[in-house]
C-alpha cells in the first residue's frame, strides 16, 4: 500500500477507468488534469477513435478539450481491457440498467472485471463508481474480480465503492468541486481509495464499508424521486382544481426553512432517478421489508406521460381535432436543459404513445440531432432534428424539455398551440392558446 500511496502522491500513478461515458471521461480528464497519466477503457471503438482524433461524443464537453487531453501525451484511449495490468488504480464507470421487470442489470460490471480478472496484480486498487444497491460491490464485483486469478481481495489489492455524483453540464458544481463518498471492503482499501480521490477533489467523506457508500447514493436519488412523484401529483391534484402549480412552487419556495422546492415534468429522465430507486426496492425483498415509498413515487412518475398525452388530447379536442391523425411537435428530446443525454428521456415514452394513438410526431432538439440507438426504443433510432421555423406546421407543439437556446417568445408566435409540460412559456404574451400539463 505504501508503493501506491506513494505513487499517487507523486502524480505517477497510472489511473485506469473503465467507462468512458457521462461519468468515466470527466473523470480521466479530471486526473489527467491533475498530472496523471491515464488509460481510458471502452468496448465502442467508435469512441476510441473519436477520442484519438481530439473529438468529442459528449456535447457539454467541447472538441477542444478532447484535444488538449490528448495533446498531454498522458492519456490512452484504448478497448484492450489487459492493459489494466499497467494501471495501479483502476475506476469502474459502467452502466447498471434495469431489466424488462425491473430487476438489477449488473451484467457489465461482471463481464468486465471477469476480463480485467487475469490480468490484475497484487498491490493494485480497483474502485467501483456504478450506482447500485448495498452489497454489488462484495456480493458480485469482487467474485468477478477473484474468478482468474489467485489473487485475493483484501490481501492482495484493494477495493472500494465510490458513487459518482456527476452531473452532466453542471457548471456550478463540476467533478472537482463535488465532495466525494467512498467506502472500502478493509482499512487499508478505505485509506488508499481516499488517498486517491484526495489528489482529484476538494472533499472526500469516508464511511465504513462499502455498502454504506452504496447506500448513500441511493438515498441520494431516492429523496430526489420521492420528491418529484409528490409535485407531479400535486400537479395532477391542482390542475383538476384549477391551480397553477408553478405558481404555488414560486411562493412556498419564499419561505426561507423546512423547504426545498422541485418541479414537475413530463417524466423522469437520466440514467439515476428512474433506475437507482428500484434497486433498492429489488435488495429489500431479500430482507422481507416493502418500500412502499419507492414503488408509489414509481408509478407517479412512470404515469406522468399518460397524463400529458391526455393533455394534449384535451388541448386538440378544444380546438376542435382529434388526436389522430394530429402533426405533433414535441420541443427537446434529452432528458434535461441543455444537455445531449436522452437516456430515460420520457420524450422518448411521449412519442411512443402518442404516435400509438395515431398522431404523427417530428422533434425538434439542437442538442441532439438525430437519435441514437437505445435500448428501449430501437425503433426510434435514426430520427432527425427538425428546425423549429417549422413549428407553425403543425397542429401541437409539446414543450417537453426547457432548452436555454430556444427562442420561446418567437415559438410562442409561430406555433398553432403549445401544450408546456415544464412552465417554459410562463410570461410570454402571445394569443397562441397554451395548455400547461
Amino acid at each position: 500500500m505504501k508503493t501506491l500511496q506513494d505513487k499517487i502522491e507523486a502524480g505517477k500513478a497510472v489511473i485506469g477507468v473503465v467507462g468512458l461515458g457521462y461519468v468515466g471521461l470527466p473523470l480521466a480528464a479530471l486526473f489527467l488534469q491533475r498530472g496523471f497519466h491515464v488509460i481510458g477503457f471502452d468496448n465502442d471503438p467508435a469512441k476510441i477513435d473519436l477520442l484519438n482524433a481530439g473529438k468529442s461524443y459528449i456535447g457539454y464537453i467541447p472538441d477542444n478539450t478532447i484535444t488538449d487531453l490528448m495533446g498531454t501525451g498522458r492519456f490512452q484511449p484504448t478497448s484492450d481491457l489487459a492493459r489494466t495490468r499497467q494501471c495501479d488504480a483502476i475506476l469502474i464507470c459502467l452502466p447498471t440498467p434495469l431489466t424488462r421487470n425491473r430487476e438489477p442489470d449488473v451484467s457489465y460490471i461482471v463481464r468486465n472485471a471477469e476480463e480485467m480478472s487475469p490480468h490484475l496484480r497484487a498491490g493494485q486498487l480497483i474502485a467501483l463508481e456504478s450506482t447500485t444497491y448495498p452489497g454489488t460491490t462484495r456480493e458480485v464485483l469482487i467474485p468477478a474480480l477473484e474468478s482468474s486469478t489467485e489473487l485475493r481481495a483484501g490481501t492482495d489489492f484493494h477495493v472500494a465503492y465510490s458513487p459518482e455524483r456527476e452531473d452532466p453540464n453542471n457548471k456550478t458544481h463540476t467533478t472537482a468541486s463535488i465532495p466525494k463518498v467512498v467506502g472500502a471492503i478493509d482499512a487499508p482499501s478505505l485509506e488508499a481509495a481516499t488517498k486517491l480521490y484526495s489528489a482529484i477533489v476538494e472533499r472526500v467523506v469516508p464511511v465504513s464499508s462499502t455498502d454504506a457508500a452504496e447506500a448513500t447514493k441511493l438515498v441520494e436519488n431516492i429523496f430526489r424521486c420521492v420528491n418529484i412523484a409528490m409535485v407531479n401529483e400535486l400537479k395532477m391534484v391542482f390542475q383538476r382544481m384549477g391551480i397553477d402549480i408553478w405558481e404555488v412552487i414560486a411562493a412556498a419556495s419564499t419561505k426561507p426553512f423546512g423547504y426545498m422546492p422541485f418541479f414537475p415534468g413530463p417524466g423522469l429522465g437520466g440514467h439515476c432517478i428512474p433506475i437507482d430507486p428500484f434497486y433498492l426496492t429489488w435488495k429489500a425483498r431479500e430482507y422481507d421489508m416493502p418500500t412502499k415509498f419507492i414503488e408509489l413515487a414509481g408509478e407517479i412518475n412512470t404515469h406522468m406521460p399518460y397524463f400529458v398525452v391526455a393533455n394534449i388530447m384535451d388541448a386538440l379536442n378544444q380546438e376542435g381535432k382529434p388526436l389522430r391523425a394530429s402533426r405533433i411537435l414535441l420541443v427537446g428530446l434529452a432528458y434535461k436543459p441543455d444537455v445531449d443525454d436522452l437516456r430515460e428521456s420520457p420524450t422518448l415514452k411521449l412519442i411512443d404513445l402518442l404516435e400509438e394513438r395515431g398522431a404523427a410526431t417530428a422533434y425538434h432538439d439542437p442538442h441532439i440531432p438525430e437519435i441514437k440507438p437505445t435500448r428501449e426504443y430501437p425503433h426510434l433510432e435514426g430520427r432527425k432534428s427538425i428546425p423549429l421555423d417549422s413549428a407553425g406546421e403543425y397542429d401541437c407543439v409539446v414543450i417537453a424539455t426547457n432548452h436555454g437556446c430556444i427562442d420561446y417568445q418567437a415559438l410562442a408566435q409561430s406555433a398553432r398551440l403549445i401544450v408546456d409540460t415544464r412552465n417554459a412559456m410562463a410570461g410570454q404574451k402571445t394569443a397562441t392558446p397554451i395548455r400547461k400539463a
